[in-house]
């Protein structure tokens, strides 16, 4: 089917002011503050073992390559000088407390997006301030001056924008697309650049001759319905600059999970059951202190050759206890042979039943645990 040009929607630019705070190489940033032997070498936190993985790492490291979520044995492959440090969330996180302190002395308007990141609304802010801009640059300098760390910003008058835009001038810079340059930034956006669209859906994208925003914005809400679904209409407004949404600083919690990388790669449902029990276990615990229940199971697998599989069970009652948890999930493991041997897995809940007004929004950082 071929599509015709899509017309331009007009609708007036939006006033909200946003800007995007994401701290440089955080975790890396922190183990190198307290340790000042650790400055100005490349640095990884994470496990440097046969079976760890990167947290996080400096920019030193990442001027080899090195990059989060990479094999310990990569990363001290590609940088044979890589030093290796454990995470310690309480520190990353009691830090980040003070980073968000320093937020609330401009906006009430701040929506968490993890320890590390967070987005702003200083639209109407408490310093009466008209420049965004120089917010932005005063709230990096701040925490520079208090903290001895480095972020950097992105500012516009959208969320997704200013997300991308943070990205530009890292780390320790800022970059501000005004509203009038929104339209043109989009068109010039690789694909890829855009939310929700992954290595998969890039890949098609290409086949259908879209690579930038531009192309994107050239196809016809019919025309991106048919080849996406629901998401082609995402696709439609996001690169017209249209998904406008709120800056929410209470952020509901969706799911609750816990996960185990092994030491050594299981083969046996035997010893993944072993296994899953005491994950379920530890979840058990992060739902009781989440205060919360749910009534969808997930079982993640990740096999030896890193291809994960997910597998899911929609109960009719909300459940917390480490029983039912475990029985759902042993029948979820047992729903198909499994492919390969296992060298993680995982037990998340979702469909929560935290309301709009339960005290318990901001969501916990979910930690990988190894044995």
């Amino acid at each position: 089917m071929n599509s015709k040009p899509a017309k331009d929607v007009k609708e007036p630019l939006s006033t909200q002011k946003i800007i995007h705070v994401d701290m440089d190489a955080f975790y890396a940033s922190v183990e190198q503050l307290d340790n000042p032997e650790l400055r100005g070498k490349p640095l990884a936190v994470g496990g440097g073992g046969e079976r760890g993985v990167v947290a996080a790492a400096s920019y030193e490291a990442r001027h080899y390559g090195v990059r989060s979520a990479m094999s310990g044995v990569q990363a001290r492959r590609l940088c044979p000088g890589l030093t290796f440090v454990k995470p310690r969330f309480s520190r990353y996180k009691e830090v980040s407390q003070k980073i968000r302190a320093i937020f609330f002395e401009y906006t009430d308007l701040v929506e968490p997006l993890s320890l590390d990141e967070a987005y702003l609304d200083v639209t109407s802010n408490k310093k009466n301030h008209p420049s965004a801009t120089l917010i932005a640059r005063e709230i990096r300098q701040r925490i520079f001056d208090e903290l001895q760390l480095t972020a950097s910003a992105g500012i516009s008058n959208s969320k997704f924008v200013a997300k991308i835009a943070s990205d530009i001038n890292k780390p320790n810079g800022q970059k501000t697309i005004p509203p009038e340059e929104v339209l043109g930034f989009l068109e010039k956006l690789p694909v890829e650049k855009f939310f929700g669209i992954g290595k998969v859906t890039a890949s098609k994208m290409y086949r259908l001759g879209i690579f930038t925003g531009l192309d994107l914005k050239g196809k016809s809400l019919e025309f991106l319905k048919e080849h996406f679904k629901s998401s082609g209409e995402n696709y439609y407004k996001m690169v017209r600059g249209l998904n406008r949404s709120e800056v929410k600083p209470n952020r509901i919690q969706k799911s609750v999970a816990a996960e185990h990388t092994f030491s050594k790669n299981l083969t046996s449902e035997v010893f993944m059951m072993q296994r899953l029990e005491s994950i379920a276990e530890e979840l058990e615990s992060r739902l009781k202190r989440s205060k919360v229940s749910g009534r969808t199971i997930t079982l993640k697998i990740k096999y030896s050759d890193f291809t994960q599989q997910t597998r899911s069970k929609t109960l009719e009652e909300f459940v917390k206890d480490k029983d039912t948890l475990l029985k759902t999930v042993e029948a979820l493991l047992y729903q198909d042979k499994l492919k390969e041997s296992v060298r993680l897995l995982g037990i998340s809940v979702s469909n929560l039943d935290n309301d709009p007004h339960s005290e318990h929004k901001v969501m916990d950082i979910q930690l990988k645990l190894e044995f």
